[in-house]
């Protein structure tokens, strides 16, 4: 299911949609990273092209993070 978001980034609030498991999925690598849930929202904003959304630079910042995951292990 696809939801509404919303994260405060220096000092704007902002909202986004995403389905539940990019929201678990970006909650777990903010804690895997060691930061708060809307720092690592605003790190992903800062960084995504400017014609672009937040929810898609979202979703493809997960992707990205769970084929890194992927083959890191798998070459071990």
């Amino acid at each position: 299911m696809i939801a509404k978001h919303s994260a405060t980034l220096h000092g704007h609030r902002t909202s986004f949609t995403l389905e539940e498991p990019f929201w678990q999925e970006l909650k777990s690598i903010a804690k895997s990273r060691g930061m708060p849930l809307a720092r690592l929202i605003a790190e992903i904003d800062d960084g995504r092209d400017p014609e672009g959304n937040l929810s898609s630079a979202l979703r493809l910042y997960v992707l990205a993070w769970i084929k890194a995951l992927a083959k890191s292990t798998e070459t071990l």
